[in-house]
């Protein structure tokens, strides 16, 4: 029986709910994926998949000066730690993060920008990569 990758599509602003809820998501698959793993029930080896990709409004999770007042979590670092414990890549669509003020180092150069703010862990990726998310096996999610 094959098992449908999960992709999160995630265009939901940080301070929206929806993206609160897709970090939560996330987190309870990756942490079922990884016991059904180690209890021999998981098909894939080493970590456990998922795809995610940050489009629209959800460029901003990847602004590493994106500040958050003490009260509230801070959606950016929570993602910073979910993609280390589990070797994820955290792909934002460059054409939305550019035009919301967020570059990377490559993108400063070849655009004449001042600077760079993309968080890491977070990486600067066309449309053709969620093309190919989607061509796989997968189970759309939209936050």
């Amino acid at each position: 029986m094959t098992t449908l990758t999960p992709l999160l599509l995630i265009t939901a602003d940080p301070s929206h709910p929806l993206a609160h809820l897709a970090l939560r998501y996330a987190r309870a698959y990756l942490q079922s994926a990884s016991i059904d793993h180690k209890s021999g029930d998981s098909t894939h080896h080493g970590n456990p998949v998922l795809n995610i990709f940050f489009y629209a409004d959800a460029a901003h999770t990847a602004n590493r000066l994106r500040w958050q007042s003490a009260d509230q979590s801070n959606i950016t670092q929570e993602w910073q730690v979910l993609a280390e414990q589990y070797q994820l890549v955290l792909p934002v669509c460059v054409s939305t993060a550019l035009s919301r003020g967020i570059s990377d180092a490559d993108n400063s150069a070849r655009h004449q920008l001042e600077t760079e703010n993309l968080a890491t862990g977070f990486k600067l990726v066309g449309l053709s990569e969620l093309a190919m998310m989607m061509q796989s096996d997968c189970h759309l999610l939209q936050f």
